[in-house]
């Protein structure tokens, strides 16, 4: 989608500072972080979340498996961290790309 930003920085087209990347996923850092360690894990394709089940259905566990690799990555394996997807408006999301958060770094309030 070419209005996407994050298509964008999946096709190079605007530059991004890569922590990780495979073929159907990459991490970047948030630009507006909520703790000292907020990345994105965000799907190269476009994708909604009624999208995964069809088209990319191992998407979820790809997601894990890359978030365990960075929990150590960025040293937060031991102290603990949190993993959001937040999809649709209510929940505050605002690139209709679907992404998964990865925070931590410091003590996490409780959510609800």
């Amino acid at each position: 989608m070419s209005d996407c930003i994050f298509c964008q920085i999946a096709a190079k087209t605007i530059p991004a500072k890569m922590l990780y990347e495979d073929n159907n996923l990459f991490v970047i850092k948030d630009i507006k972080p909520v703790a000292p360690v907020h990345v994105l894990i965000i799907p190269k394709q476009h994708l909604s979340w009624i999208d995964i089940e069809k088209k990319l259905p191992d998407l979820p566990n790809q997601v894990m498996a890359v978030a365990n690799k960075l929990v150590s990555q960025l040293e937060i394996a031991q102290s603990g961290f949190r993993i959001i997807n937040n999809y649709g408006p209510d929940s505050g999301q605002e690139i209709d790309h679907i992404h998964w958060h990865l925070l931590g770094g410091k003590r996490l309030g409780p959510i609800g």
